[in-house]
């Protein structure tokens, strides 16, 4: 069983808990998709400026284009994972124990199924029209 974390627990520097090496990734995880999707950000008001007021062939046919729909599904992707993340921080906040493990399997499927989904809708635009 897990042992609790006291304040005197947190307040000495020699104390270790948790995984550093994990955490590590985390956190370098949810720097550099924040960054990425920074960088993404003006292809994406590209597309939202250039698809506005068009109708669905034409939003087909932008997204169609490989050049457009793979640099999307990749930020598709990066957001997920970005998204996964950031509500993993949330949960280790408000969620303990056995439900902790529960809320994040919850919260990674979730973020599959939405990546997976748009993925796949994006895939079909390209190389299925």
């Amino acid at each position: 069983m897990r042992e609790t974390i006291t304040r005197d627990m947190v307040a000495n520097p020699k104390t270790h808990y948790g995984d550093a090496k994990a955490a590590t990734r985390h956190f370098m995880t949810q720097r550099i998709t924040g960054l990425i999707n920074i960088v993404f950000l003006g292809f994406l008001l590209f597309i939202i400026v250039r698809l506005g007021g068009q109708d669905r062939a034409d939003m087909v046919g932008v997204i169609g284009n490989p050049l457009i729909g793979l640099p999307f599904a990749v930020l598709i992707a990066v957001v997920a994972v970005h998204m996964r993340n950031g509500m993993r921080d949330t949960l280790e906040d408000y969620v303990h124990g056995r439900m902790f493990s529960l809320a994040m399997l919850l919260n990674t499927l979730f973020c599959l199924l939405v990546a997976v989904a748009a993925i796949g809708a994006i895939a079909k635009l390209v190389f299925w029209g």
